[in-house]
Order: C-alpha cells, then structure tokens, then sequence
C-alpha cells in the first residue's frame, strides 16, 4: 500500500469539491479523487439553472419559496447563509468565465422554475452544470497546488483513537491501494442514485461517502428524503433517465394524460407533480404521461432547451410540433452527512458538502435549482475554516520552534 501524505483530500470533482479547491490557499497541497473520469458527476447534468437573490426585495420570497417546498422542515439559519451568499457566488462564477444567458441590455436574464413565485434562476441555455462544472474544473486544472486522481475510489476513513479524522484509504483502477493522510478531508462524493433501477444520476453515485460516515460513527440525518424529478423522458432503455428541465414548465410546459387533459399545476413544488403524475398512471393504467411544449415559444425552446430538443429528436419526438413521453425517476437526495452551517460533520477534520450533506437547506424536498447554489455557498463556507485552521495550526507550530 502506498502511503500519501496532503494538506487536504477532496473526495469528490463536482461543482462542491472543485469550489472547495479553488478557496483554499494555493500554498497547501490538495489531492482530489474522482471515481471515475472527471466529467462524470451529476454537477454535469444540471439543466435548469442556479438561483440568486435579485435583490433585497426578493429576500422574504425566496426564503418562503425554500421553505414552503421543503414543508417548513429546512433548517432556516442555512436557508439564509445560503441566499445571503448567492450574489458572491454568481459574481465568483462570472469571473471564472461562466457565461449565463443575458439580456439585450446586458443584464443577467433569468428564467422561473416549479415553486419559485418570480424568476430568479441564472442559466446557460439548458446545460447550465455543464457550463459552471467546465469553467470550475478549468480553473482547478491551473493550480499547481492541486493534485486528481481519476478513477480511484475511497474505501475507508482513517480514523485515529480521539474520533478525528486524519485521511483516507483508497484504490486505483489498476488495483494499486493508496492510504492517504491529510490534516483535513472534505467528502464530496454526490448522491445515492445509483442505487435506483431508474434515476437520473450516474450510476456510480451509490452513497459511498454516508455508508463509510456511518460506519465511523459520524451522524447522518434524514437518509430517507428522497427527492423524485417528476418529468424524465420516457423511453423502455436500460440507464441513466434523461431529465426534462423543470424550467420548461416554469417557461409554459404543461402536462398532459393520455386524454390530452391537463390535470396538475405544472409550478407546484417537484412531490406535489410527481405524485399527480403517480396518480394518473395509476388511474389510467400506463407507464407514463406526456409533456407538451405547445404553448412555449418556438425561439425559446430552440435557444433555451437546444439540447433537450435534440435528445428528444434522437427517439423521433420533435418537441415543436408534439408531447413528449415523461415518467418520474429518482434525482436528488436531500439527507446525508450531518453538518453544522461550516460543513462539519460529527468527527473532527471531516467536512461534507453538497449532495453529500444535510445542512438543512433543502427540507424534505428541495427548490429547483438551489442545488448548484448550495453545493457552492457551502464549499466556499468549508474550506475558509480549513484555511482557518491551517493557518492556526502553522502559527502555533512557528510560535513552538521559535521558542525552542
């Protein structure tokens, strides 16, 4: 076993552990392992966009927006670090190259998804993770500080006799085992997707990060809150379910039976349309129901969801001129790793983030579009008490030799 030693390791290369890389000092070295290529986490498949407080007038909405889709269960201090510092963020992601849609003026454009009472969501046609996850990884890929390893998978925490945290074990796809010391470790390791015949995830996010938490005794919480997409593209194929932006409802989408009926809100929040959408199957006895672009703008759907135009044209639907076939599928889960508002977990050193973590933000049932938002506030949150103790750590040990 070969043995490593880092100032920090990152499990995990999505929006989370790529931000957490990028706010910690360029002095300290950083291993960051990816499970498998580096494009394949669900930070890439993010269509609909990434919310931000308008302004302060848009505070009170937002914040009932967020709680009212997560039946009040939210955790309101994280649901306010988080809208307090969505505008940095943006900013942040303006400067790292992120180009969000604009308008003719040249303001920031924004678009309005299931839940939100005004439009308030950023977005890059309808890839907008792709585009934040493409721009972050780049900008990674310039530190000289910051080490990945590509298809290596963490199996362990090394834990010493006092409950912390002082590493990982992992191995390498050629089988080599890597035992891998750091003074912090940061689990960012997505979602539990891959454990569902049909998700929207990629089929590696199999809970590995709160499996091995709960194993060392780090609590969890909420591993039950399950979030299920209610418009995936239907099709009979084995895989990763293809999902339907929410912000094609919020931009006139409607659902439809196999009456061609209406028979849901569109915008109510994402349980509330899946479970309309459960009911109806059941009722009439189908596999799915249908999603229809006819009261969407040709212009907005060829510049807004070009790429779900042409995956849908791939299976001979062509979404101007006909519904689409839709089913829901397993897409975020909103328990996980207990956190404080720092990303602490329970266990000294070990931090946790995004999709990983429960912090409390999303409730039992989170708002479109706040998982880029929170996965990037939180990460930002995570590595200023990692610089943080760094430094204090490196202060005392110059104040200890000096003396010596």
């Amino acid at each position: 076993m070969r043995e490593l030693h880092y100032d920090v390791v990152i499990v995990g290369c999505g929006v989370g552990g790529l931000y957490t890389a990028l706010n910690l000092p360029e002095d300290k070295q950083i291993l960051m392992l990816s499970k498998a290529e580096l494009e394949t986490c669900d930070s890439m498949l993010a269509q609909g966009g990434i919310c931000v407080l308008r302004d302060e007038d848009d505070y009170d909405s937002y914040f009932e927006d967020t709680m009212r889709a997560g039946h009040y269960e939210n955790r309101k201090e994280s649901v306010d670090i988080m809208i307090r510092g969505s505008r940095d963020v943006i900013n942040d992601l303006i400067g790292y190259g992120v180009q969000f849609e604009r308008n003719e003026d040249g303001s920031l454009a924004y678009t309005k998804e299931g839940a939100h009472s005004k439009p308030r969501i950023c977005f890059h046609e309808d890839i907008t993770g792709e585009e934040i996850t493409t721009h972050l990884l780049s900008a990674v890929k310039q530190l000289k500080n910051v080490t990945i390893f590509e298809h290596t998978t963490m199996t362990d925490l090394i834990e010493d006799i006092n409950h912390t945290c002082v590493g990982i074990l992992a191995k390498r796809a050629d089988g080599e085992e890597l035992e891998i010391y750091a003074e912090n470790t940061v689990f960012a390791t997505g979602g539990i997707g891959g454990q569902y015949k049909h998700s929207t995830n990629f089929p590696i996010l199999t809970g590995d990060g709160c499996e091995i938490a709960r194993k060392h005794s780090v609590e969890l919480e909420h591993m039950d809150y399950v979030q299920i997409h209610p418009t995936c593209f239907y099709t009979e194929n084995p895989g990763r379910s293809f999902l339907i932006s929410e912000s094609a409802r919020g931009e006139g989408a409607i659902i439809l039976n196999h009456k061609k009926e209406r028979f849901v809100d569109e915008l109510q929040p994402r349980d509330v349309v899946t479970k309309a959408i459960q009911a109806e199957m059941e009722k009439e006895g189908v596999k799915y129901e249908f999603l229809s672009f006819e009261n969407v703008p040709r212009e907005t759907i060829l510049n807004h969801f070009p790429h779900i135009y042409e995956h849908c044209m791939k299976y001979g639907f062509d979404i101007l001129m006909m519904p689409i076939p839709i089913v829901p599928a397993q897409h975020y889960f909103m328990g996980g790793v207990h956190v404080n508002s720092d990303s602490e977990t329970t266990m000294m050193n070990f931090f946790a983030l995004g999709e990983t973590a429960c912090n409390g933000v999303h409730g039992k049932n989170r708002l479109a579009s706040n998982s880029l938002l929170e996965s990037l506030v939180f990460a930002q949150r995570a590595a200023r008490v990692v610089s943080s103790r760094m430094a204090k750590a490196a202060s005392m040990y110059a104040g200890a030799v000096s003396t010596a």
